[in-house]
């Protein structure tokens, strides 16, 4: 309970670093975006309630993440883009869970726009998540 409170404390200067990470690529290993997406995970669980007022800026950084993961034709590792994609798209899963289904509501636009096979993937998971 207590590294909850600490989080929620903060918040703000922690979502600037996350967005700060999650924006730039560190590398084929990608071990800080892959570092980034871990801790995004768990602040959303030990602050599950002041999540849903954040949404727009971390769906965005999300969506902005998958899209440049799919895209990047740089020396990054299969696997290593997988993982990203799959950290990603859970982040946005727990998004999705803490904001009653916003996340479901505001991609469905964004699925009907896209034609790239990876993030699609990405975005049906979410959609399909309960």
């Amino acid at each position: 309970a207590r590294l909850g409170i600490l989080i929620v404390r903060h918040l703000k200067r922690l979502e600037r670093v996350i967005l700060g990470y999650l924006e730039v690529s560190d590398g084929p290993e990608e071990e800080a975006r892959l570092g980034i997406l871990e801790t995004l995970q768990c602040t959303i669980e030990h602050a599950w309630p002041r999540m849903p007022c954040r949404l727009p800026v971390l769906l965005k950084a999300l969506l902005r993440l998958l899209w440049d993961v799919h895209t990047e034709r740089g020396p990054t590792p299969e696997p290593v883009r997988a993982a990203l994609l799959d950290r990603a798209t859970q982040c946005l899963i727990l998004l999705d869970r803490c904001s009653q289904g916003q996340v479901k509501v505001l991609l469905a636009g964004v699925h009907s726009s896209c034609e790239e096979k990876r993030v699609l993937e990405c975005l049906r998971k979410v959609q399909e998540s309960t």
